[in-house]
């Protein structure tokens, strides 16, 4: 088995770290520390946004990697990753509006919405990892396309 690719090795440790952190933090919250709470809930949006820049940066400039596993398990993989990019965009709606809610001070939606957030986001870090698991540590990645190179051709 060869090395395992950087910027998705990274992208996945942040996702990783901001659901530990969305986890201490619903810690610290449930032990009515709220300026803990705040400081760390604010630190995991930090990595998840550096997540998705990593994500965003790697798709438009060299590209997405296709399942290299076996032939027979792509139907499964293809499925599953629908479920996690599914569950990634709710996670992030429901984090981007739980966490304006906060800054509105309009405690009553961000106490309804923040548990809600906390487990979305919880299966959106898992799944991710075992996407992440399937494309470059169970299997060798398959073709990486450049989104830009998809467009203009070349």
């Amino acid at each position: 088995m060869g090395s395992l690719p950087i910027l998705p090795t990274i992208s996945t440790s942040f996702i990783v770290i901001s659901a530990i952190l969305v986890a201490v933090g619903w810690y610290f919250i449930r032990q009515k520390q709220v300026k803990k709470h705040e400081k760390t809930m604010w630190l995991a949006a930090a990595f998840a946004l550096a997540f998705f820049i990593i994500y965003l940066s790697r798709t438009i400039f060299i590209g997405n990697t296709s399942f290299g596993g076996p032939d027979h398990l792509k139907i499964y993989y293809t499925l599953f990753l629908f479920f996690h990019i599914f569950l990634a965009t709710a996670g992030a709606v429901f984090g981007i509006v739980t966490l304006l809610s906060a800054v509105k001070k309009n405690w009553v939606r961000h106490k309804k919405l923040g548990p809600i957030t906390s487990i979305v986001w919880f299966f959106t870090a898992t799944t991710g990892v075992v996407v992440y698991l399937l494309l470059y540590v169970f299997y060798r990645g398959g073709e990486t396309t450049s989104v830009i190179k998809a467009i203009l051709g070349f």
